[in-house]
């Protein structure tokens, strides 16, 4: 598909233009420029952005896309009554077929707040990635691996290469963990030498609360990030879920692997688990991006209210309202997300780069004046301000409509029929 987009600001790796065009053909933007071409092509489609912003679509790399079928249903609890008791319980009544329709539910609301990639952690992988192809969604999808796979784990993780490995040019599978908690030192091992054998990086939940660390100090004498570290599990780099309780330990042990961490502001403060120190981890130079994690435990998918809080919550906690600002939480928001899912060509809108991109209406009241356009984003933005998102070249949600090749009432319609019956209502 050919689109040009015209009469646009662009906030582009060199600043902002001003009335500039942007290109796409076959899912990469071919052209980003200040003053037209006087070229004529056939373009299916000619935009006039009419003076609205035009930038990276953010990067959600923290979710669990199902679990919207949990929606406002196990709240004001701790981490560990909520998944004991709550979530885990439920989940074992899922099926394939449920994940399918549930994702399709959760990537409208990532599409409606200008986001064009999950990096999702769940079970019933194949039908994830299903939903995400059939939308055109993107998703860079791992198993929250837990002892209980330990018998066909080296078949499971293979199987996850061969048919889930760049299923539809949409897809990216990786390595997961869901946390030390849920597994063996056994299992542990296992996936660490199977990372080890095919050069891949881990994710995993990793010192979201207290209690997780200080009862993996008790079994192992060791905070998770230094024990799993240790055992060789980010030998070849990884993801951080959380990270609210780090030691020193844990943050060098990361560092010196090039693991990235994904911060959750919402759902960390929302199950009392704390606030990661993302000061402390910037300024040791690691890699931080955003997530949402899922709607049982946030409960909105919703980076514009992640990014606020990814900042405020810094500001509010140190005393000083110079740390983390408003342009390091974008970049934590777009391209630190795609580097932390281990995409490639997502650095910013210019020529080569992937076509994900979200235009942003400025003619709304909290977008005015223009003083300065990302803190308006960061720090007044809404997904009310979300006018387009484009996935790799195609636009799926324009002014509050989707093009994702399904009824969106149908959508709804299903969701709620297979909350009903695993809530038995």
């Amino acid at each position: 598909m050919m689109i040009r987009i015209y009469n646009a600001k662009m906030l582009t790796p060199k600043g902002i233009i001003d009335g500039g065009e942007l290109w796409i053909e076959n899912g990469k933007i071919t052209l980003v420029c200040e003053v037209s071409p006087l070229i004529l092509l056939p373009w299916d489609r000619e935009i006039n952005a009419n003076g609205n912003l035009l930038m990276p679509a953010f990067k959600n790399a923290h979710a669990h896309s199902p679990m919207v079928f949990l929606r406002s249903y196990a709240d004001d609890m701790s981490l560990s009554d909520w998944l004991f008791k709550q979530v885990f319980p439920r989940e074992d009544k899922l099926m394939p077929d449920d994940c399918y329709w549930l994702t399709k539910l959760a990537i409208t609301e990532y599409l409606s707040s200008g986001i064009s990639v999950a990096g999702d952690m769940y079970f019933h992988l194949e039908s994830i990635a299903d939903a995400c192809v059939d939308c055109g969604f993107r998703n860079v999808i791992s198993e929250g691996i837990t002892d209980n796979n330990k018998p066909q784990l080296y078949k499971r993780l293979q199987w996850g290469i061969d048919n889930l490995q760049g299923k539809g040019n949409l897809i990216e599978y990786r390595l997961g963990l869901h946390a030390e908690y849920t597994n063996s030192e056994e299992c542990i091992k296992m996936i660490a030498d199977f990372a080890k054998e095919n050069k891949m990086p881990v994710y995993t939940h990793l010192c979201e609360t207290k209690k997780e660390v200080e009862e993996c100090v008790e079994r192992h004498g060791k905070t998770p990030g230094e024990y799993l570290s240790d055992l060789g599990l980010f030998d070849y780099g990884g993801v951080a879920y959380h990270f609210v309780h780090p030691s020193e330990k844990d943050i060098k042990a990361l560092k010196e692997r090039n693991v990235s961490v994904v911060t959750c502001p919402a759902s960390n403060l929302k199950l009392a688990s704390g606030i990661a120190p993302l000061k402390r981890l910037a300024d040791e130079g690691l890699n931080i991006a955003i997530g949402t994690d899922g709607a049982a435990s946030n409960n909105a998918l919703d980076i514009f209210r992640e990014m606020f809080l990814a900042t405020g919550l810094q500001k509010g906690t140190l005393g000083d309202p110079s740390v983390t600002s408003g342009d390091s939480v974008l970049d934590m928001a777009t391209v630190n997300g795609a580097r932390a899912m281990g995409l490639k060509d997502f650095e910013g809108l210019s020529a080569g780069q992937n076509a994900d991109i979200v235009m942003i209406d400025l003619h709304k009241p909290n977008m005015q004046p223009l003083n300065n356009i990302v803190k308006n984003l960061v720090f007044a933005g809404s997904k009310s301000n979300v006018a387009m998102t484009i996935v790799a070249g195609r636009i799926l949600y324009e002014n509050g409509e989707y093009s994702i090749g399904e009824d969106i009432d149908k959508i709804y319609s299903k969701c709620q029929k297979i909350s009903d019956r695993i809530l038995e209502r």
